[in-house]
């Protein structure tokens, strides 16, 4: 399941934006640094209307959504990288995961205590990526110093190491996020990816903002967009104290208050859509009276790949994928029909699968 990490500075609305993102209230969201200690884990369902019309279509009473894992990590401090505050354990929780959800406080409050006494969201990002690229240098330069005597003995997969992770390096010298493919080559790639470096992976600033700057923004928010288009990144504008008062909320009051507000859909639902985009996902659909069940794969994936993301024996049997888009199913109505219409396609090993695509896959094992 795909993971994606919750961090920031304490008291820019970390936890609150947990609990909305999982609808409950496991998250404590207190006013002092580090309520959270323990990384808080929740498992959300990603939004698809589509399942509910296929639900009607195919006459079942299960849906099962695709899903993101998000983990509520411990508040950073400066100092992080050399174990300030909590800061081993929240780097630790920061690896494990394929994205980093940067909450930014971008809101005044004098209740509100923030750690460096003054809302500033480009130094806020600054002091975390700072203390990530700082964690990453020392990885990096242990690693270095582990395959030396590879490298002089002329191991031509240590040497690559070797090279991918001098280049880390110089790169991570710069306190920001990096583009691995902007910078190394195919065969350098893998490497690059293995490292398990914070520094690379997607990051989505979360700014947060309060209810009357929603919909339009404000000066902070303006720099965060300015910062993040300079380096890769993608950001929401949320209100996560919203985003917790929808929780109690009906689907159609939710929508309602929404509109009120100035916005057409939830924080959550673009944080979300932004994770799909960022890590580059596919959604494809299989569907019948057992169950509808929504599966992510890598975009670009092909049809034995996304077999095997339900169960491995599908990819290693694959024979042919039973293929209808769900716009061709929805207008047909049933299998039989869009089979008559010829809008069911038999596809081999080479088709890559499409947002949307309504699966069945044909395997002997």
């Amino acid at each position: 399941m795909l993971r994606a990490g919750i961090v920031g500075l304490p008291n820019v609305g970390k936890s609150t934006l947990f609990n909305a993102l999982t609808s409950s209230r496991n998250a404590q969201s207190e006013n002092y640094p580090f309520c959270t200690i323990e990384p808080n884990v929740g498992v959300v369902s990603v939004p698809d209307e589509r399942l509910q019309v296929l639900k009607k279509l195919v006459n079942t009473n299960v849906v099962i959504p695709t899903a993101i894992e998000f983990v509520d990590i411990a508040g950073l401090v400066k100092g992080a990288s050399k174990g300030e505050g909590l800061g081993n354990q929240f780097l630790h929780n920061i690896r494990e995961v394929d994205a980093i959800i940067q909450v930014v406080r971008c809101f005044d409050d004098e209740n509100t205590i923030h750690v460096s006494g003054k809302v500033n969201p480009i130094d806020d990002i600054e002091t975390i990526n700072t203390e990530l690229a700082l964690s990453d240098i020392a990885s990096v330069e242990r690693r270095l110093e582990r395959i030396t005597k590879q490298v002089k003995s002329g191991d031509k997969q240590s040497v690559l190491e070797h090279k991918v992770l001098t280049k880390l390096n110089e790169l991570l010298q710069d306190g920001m996020f990096i583009n691995i493919e902007e910078h190394f080559e195919e065969e350098e790639l893998e490497i690059a990816r293995n490292s398990q470096l914070m520094c690379i992976k997607p990051v989505i600033y979360a700014a947060n903002v309060s209810e009357t700057d929603l919909a339009h923004g404000n000066a902070y928010v303006d720099k965060v967009r300015e910062y993040a288009s300079k380096h890769n990144a993608d950001v929401v504008v949320i209100s996560a104290k919203i985003e917790e008062e929808l929780v109690d909320l009906s689907q159609e009051e939710a929508k309602a208050y929404l509109s009120d507000l100035g916005v057409s859909s939830s924080g959550i639902e673009r944080m979300i859509q932004s994770v799909y985009k960022l890590l580059d996902l596919t959604t494809f659909i299989t569907a019948g009276e057992k169950e509808v069940h929504a599966w992510t794969v890598k975009s670009g994936s092909k049809a034995p790949k996304a077999a095997g993301v339900i169960h491995t024996d599908f990819e290693k049997g694959f024979i042919r994928a039973e293929v209808t888009s769900y716009k061709d199913f929805v207008e047909s109505g049933s299998y039989a029909i869009a089979r008559d219409k010829g809008l069911t396609r038999l596809e081999g090993k080479d088709y890559i699968i499409q947002d949307g695509d309504i699966v069945h896959f044909r395997f002997n094992v």
